[in-house]
C-alpha cells in the first residue's frame, strides 16, 4: 500500500515528493557475507530506494560496497561508471575534510561499487544512508543511481560519503547485491518502490 509523503517521511524515506512509496522487502544481515535482493526490482517503479540501518562490519577499516546484475546474469560484474567524494570531521575536533575520492569511483570498472570507506567495527560503530536507483528496467537508457551515507570512520571520525554514477547497460537490472570488501557483517536493508 502506498504512503503519503509525510508518511514516507516518518517512515523513513525522506526527500520523496510523491505519495507513491511502497515498503517492497527487508532483509537482516547477521554475521552475513552479502545481502542479494533478486525480486522485486521491475518496471513496476521508476525508482527504488534501498535503506541502511546500523551496517556493522566484523572487519575494521573495511567498506561497503554494491554491484548489480543484468538480467538473466548472476556474475554480478555490470559496468559502472561514477564519481565520489567524502566530508569528514574527528571526534577529538582537530581535523576536518572534504575531498574527492578518486580511488573509490569507476571509469567504466566492473567491481563492486564503494559506498563508503573504512568503516569501524567497533561495539558502536555503523553506516546508515541510502542508495536510489533511478528506471532500472528500461532496455533503452543506462542505470544512474546517487548514494550517500553517513558512518563511524575507523580513526573516530564522523564521515559522510557520497557517490553517483550509472551502470553502463541498456538491458534491465533486475538485482543488487550488497558485501563489504573484506569479511562478514550485520545490519539492516530495506527495499522502497518509488512511483
Amino acid at each position: 500500500m502506498p504512503l503519503g509523503a509525510n508518511k514516507a517521511a516518518i517512515m523513513g524515506v525522506a526527500g520523496v515528493s510523491t505519495g507513491d512509496v511502497v515498503l517492497l522487502s527487508s532483509q537482516t544481515a547477521s554475521n552475513s557475507a552479502s545481502l542479494t535482493f533478486s525480486s522485486g526490482i521491475d518496471s513496476t517503479y521508476g525508482e527504488y530506494i534501498f535503506r541502511f540501518y546500523n551496517i556493522n562490519p566484523a572487519t575494521d577499516s573495511t567498506d561497503f560496497q554494491f554491484q548489480a546484475n543484468a538480467t538473466d546474469s548472476t556474475s554480478y560484474d555490470e559496468t559502472i561508471t561514477s564519481t565520489a567524494f567524502a566530508a569528514q570531521h574527528a571526534e577529538a575536533d582537530d581535523d576536518a575534510a572534504l575531498s574527492y575520492q578518486g580511488g573509490m569511483d569507476q571509469e567504466q570498472g566492473t567491481a563492486y561499487q564503494f559506498l563508503n570507506y573504512d568503516l569501524a567495527n567497533d561495539s558502536d560503530g555503523s553506516l546508515a544512508g541510502e542508495l536510489h536507483l533511478f528506471n532500472p528496467s528500461s532496455t533503452t537508457y543506462v542505470k544512474h543511481f546517487i548514494a550517500r551515507t553517513h558512518h563511524m570512520f575507523e580513526a573516530n571520525y564522523a564521515s559522510q560519503f557520497f557517490v553517483a554514477g550509472y551502470i553502463n547497460t541498456t538491458t534491465a537490472i533486475d538485482d543488487i547485491q550488497f558485501k563489504m570488501n573484506s569479511g562478514n557483517f550485520d545490519g539492516t536493508i530495506k527495499l522502497w518502490g518509488v512511483l
